[in-house]
């Protein structure tokens, strides 16, 4: 059976299709991936279009179906990859449900600020109500700042799971998105992909534990 990570946050703005795309990327070379957009944006439909129309990068999957026919796809898709991950709308909706309730880890990007932890707080309800792994980011977050320490100080003492790797407010993930790659793929070695493959690693292993 295919790993099922899904990228939830009702909170707009906190990083869910860089994440996809960018784990995508960052696995696609030694792993088969797809990727499965259920936001009404389909902002990861448009990035997964102009990586394969330029012929960038190492294939992935896709499929947009969502509503009834997802459990469907998601049932196609298993056959077919070893990993996929769900982009979902940013609010909890019945796609987002359907998506949480297949996975096999709910992965929720946050900033470092009350407003997106409170954010999470429907994400977190409804994985606890399924009994699904959950597992915290911090997305665009300062190398260090008393905020991200308040922030680090109440996830842990709520005993929810925080990723280690932490991804910094970089123009370098902005800049692979526009050209339908990971930054994994176009800065390896620059501290966005050095930071990056460290996160994917943690992500994988986290899903597999």
């Amino acid at each position: 059976m295919a790993l099922v990570i899904t990228i939830a946050q009702q909170k707009g703005g906190a990083g869910k299709t860089m994440l996809a795309a960018n784990l995508a990327a960052a696995w696609a070379a030694t792993h088969r991936v797809a990727l499965l957009d259920i936001d009404p944006q389909r902002s990861l439909k448009r990035w997964h279009a102009l990586r394969t129309a330029h012929g960038r990068g190492t294939p992935i999957g896709f499929s947009d179906v969502s509503g009834w026919r997802l459990p469907t796809e998601l049932d196609r898709l298993q056959r077919e990859a070893d990993i996929i991950l769900i982009d979902t709308p940013p609010q909890i909706d019945a796609d987002a449900t359907r998506a949480i309730r297949a996975a096999s880890l709910v992965l929720i990007p946050i900033q470092p600020s009350p407003p997106d932890l409170w954010a999470a707080e429907g994400t977190l309800i409804l994985a606890a109500a399924e009994r699904r792994r959950v597992a915290l980011l911090l997305n665009r977050a300062p190398a260090k700042s008393r905020l991200r320490t308040a922030i680090e100080n109440e996830i842990n003492g709520r005993q929810l799971h925080l990723l280690a790797p932490a991804l910094g407010n970089r123009t370098a993930y902005a800049q692979a998105f526009a050209q339908g790659m990971g930054v994994t793929e176009t800065a390896p070695r620059t501290a966005a992909g050095v930071e990056f493959a460290a996160l994917a690693e943690a992500v994988l292993e986290t899903a597999r534990a």
